[in-house]
């Protein structure tokens, strides 16, 4: 006598709901962020030394987009539509170039420590940007500042890539220490043109004034207090075409993360990715800092936080990346206006303070992981 036994059900896969969950994750991440993205608009819009009630806001702007709606009072219009609205718009801009720009570079270096303030691109366009300035120079108008800061960019970009390459690959330890030192020399530039700035002023009004003086200031500490319609349209194209080139390279991203060699024998071109990805790193910084200023380590939590959360895929980092850090600086904005009022706290001193002890545990747990330096 046999013992029949029933056959095990071999048509429930496990797999599939574990796959299904790791889709369904950057789709859910997408989600909290638009939503705590449109959550802190709507409160950046509000809230401040003159206090716009929600329902106030979202009727002013239906009335304005012709939806209904009721204007608010002359002063709330002109607080609503010609301060706080383009503060908002600028912090998104600002933000999502600087998240996207930290993505790029951390999948271009192959390593999760890399972003543009801390191996001093961020420093490098604002020398540029406070050159400009302190040197009147005006040869393309408005977009003077921004091509100067884009221009001097790249420039530390490039040799801050040149520098940190060994062997054929980027050497984390050499990446910091240039970074030190680029973030060294630009602080070191910035201090010399606020100096002869200074000794002109009395001597050369035209050339150096007060005013230049405390513009060169507001690109040391970082802040989105002169925003304005004008500066949002100058940043605009800069930081749109960055962020639309920058997904198309999600694959190619990818494939990269498996090393240089497997990735040429895929059909990747290397070192003309890395240029043209290292282009458009060099362009959201420069967009970002000629705006607001040095707003250090949101492109360094931002991608390594969503990393941690969905993985390192790519086609979700980088667009993942521009929306978090819109979201960051946002809500980094709205508590620098707010948490020490009626002053205002500089947003990059607010991000520095708030993102160097993230640096630090970063630092410990990349050494720990890789069984120290060597």
């Amino acid at each position: 006598m046999t013992a029949t036994t029933e056959a095990p059900d071999v048509t429930a896969d496990p797999a599939p709901p574990q796959r299904t969950a790791k889709c369904s994750t950057p789709f859910l991440l997408t989600a909290v962020l638009l939503a705590a993205l449109l959550v802190l608009a709507l409160l950046s819009a509000g809230l401040g030394a003159y206090h716009i009630p929600l329902g106030d806001v979202l009727g002013s702007v239906r009335h304005r987009a012709g939806l209904g709606g009721q204007p608010l009072g002359r002063v709330g219009e002109s607080v609503l539509w010609n301060v706080r609205l383009p503060r908002v718009v600028l912090a998104l801009l600002v933000g999502a170039s600087l998240g996207c720009a930290g993505a790029l570079m951390q999948g271009v270096f192959g390593n999760p420590l890399a972003e543009p303030g801390v191996i001093g691109i961020s420093a490098g366009a604002a020398a540029g940007a406070v050159g400009s300035i302190a040197l009147g120079l005006s040869f393309f108008g408005n977009r003077t500042i921004t091509f100067c800061a884009f221009t001097a960019g790249l420039v530390t970009v490039l040799l801050v890539y040149v520098l940190s390459r060994s062997g054929g690959r980027t050497e984390v330890v050499t990446l910091i220490l240039t970074g030190i030192a680029v973030n060294a020399f630009a602080g070191a530039l910035i201090g010399l043109f606020i100096f002869f700035a200074g000794a002109l002023i009395g001597l050369f009004i035209f050339f150096a004034d007060n005013a230049q003086i405390s513009q060169i200031t507001f690109w040391q500490l970082g802040s989105l207090a002169q925003a304005t319609w004008p500066k949002v349209l100058a940043v605009l194209p800069c930081a749109l075409a960055g962020l639309a080139i920058a997904p198309l390279h999600a694959r190619e991203l990818d494939l990269l993360a498996l090393g240089e060699r497997p990735a040429r024998h895929l059909g990747v071109d290397v070192e003309r990715l890395r240029i043209v990805l290292v282009l458009v790193v060099a362009l959201l910084t420069a967009a970002a800092v000629a705006v607001a200023g040095i707003i250090t380590f949101v492109g360094l939590l931002v991608p390594h936080l969503l990393r941690m959360a969905a993985g390192p895929g790519h086609r979700f980092l980088v667009p993942g990346s521009a929306l978090g850090g819109a979201v960051v600086l946002m809500a980094g904005d709205l508590a620098a206006r707010t948490v020490a009022a009626p002053a205002e706290l500089p947003l990059g001193v607010l991000t520095a303070l708030f993102g160097s002890p993230f640096f630090f545990w970063l630092l410990r747990r990349t050494r720990r992981k890789q069984g120290g330096w060597a």
